[in-house]
């Protein structure tokens, strides 16, 4: 016999499945994903400008030069649909990004930073899009070639394709490497299938991800301390289980370079 608390619990379940397939339908973009490792700290009785502070991480972190990644500012809401929107610095690379904030609570002015996993999600836009590709791509072939030749046309721009995944993937092109991660549906083609997990790529993904935000920590500490303060830390939650490794799915292992 189900009680009444069953009720709340089936509605909920309702709600989010109802969400995900409007997210599937009509998502373009993919903002979020599962959080490895968060971070927080405030200074008391202090103002920064988080846009100047924001500015100056930039300035620093593209002095250093690393590979791959990619500078942003995102903006996620506060609350509800129609809530303020808040800015983050996104540093993205592959798939692994930290999302830094810095804003005002009360009288407090606080830092955080989320090292995250965003994976690339598969839209029905998506879908419709390759399909629709595919298919005019079929029709122009045949138009100017007739069936026969723009089936042999057809497999010769799959191999052309193939080519291409296998030399993205050696490690000698890493801007078009970068590129192929962030194209929907060929992103998860080319990773599942052609990309190639090394050593040096293991070890320069956990370096990216243990180094950044210290980087930021002591970005923030030098500006608390440009104004007379001390920045504190708050105790720091363990990260969930999962691949420390991502975006390389379990079973496989990297290879020596």
């Amino acid at each position: 016999m189900a009680t009444t608390g069953d009720k709340p619990k089936k509605s909920e379940q309702f709600r989010l499945f109802v969400r995900q397939m409007l997210d599937f339908i009509f998502g373009f973009k993919n903002k979020k994903g599962e959080v490895l490792d968060y971070q927080l700290e405030h200074a008391d009785g202090v103002s920064f400008s988080t846009q100047e502070f924001y500015t100056n991480v930039e300035q620093q972190l593209a002095a250093r030069k690393i590979p791959g990644m990619e500078i942003s500012r995102i903006e996620f809401p506060e609350g509800g649909l129609l809530s303020d929107q808040r800015v983050y610095l996104r540093l993205m690379r592959e798939r692994l990004c930290i999302d830094t904030c810095a804003a005002p609570f009360g009288n407090l002015f606080f830092f955080s930073r989320r090292t995250v996993y965003v994976p690339a999600l598969v839209r029905l836009w998506h879908i419709v899009a390759a399909v629709l590709f595919f298919g005019l791509v079929d029709y122009l072939l045949v138009k100017l070639l007739g069936a026969s030749f723009a089936a042999i046309a057809t497999g010769a721009l799959v191999f052309a394709i193939v080519g291409v995944f296998r030399n993205a993937s050696s490690g000698g092109l890493s801007d078009l490497d970068t590129i192929l991660l962030k194209i929907p549906v060929v992103s998860t083609i080319y990773e599942d299938w052609f990309r190639v997990e090394t050593y040096y790529r293991e070890d320069t993904r956990n370096l990216y991800r243990q180094l950044l935000p210290q980087f930021i920590h002591e970005i923030a500490e030098e500006t608390c301390a440009a104004k007379g303060v001390k920045l504190e830390r708050h105790f720091q939650p363990a990260p969930p289980v999962s691949d420390l490794n991502k975006p390389q799915p379990p079973d496989k292992k990297p290879v020596a370079t």
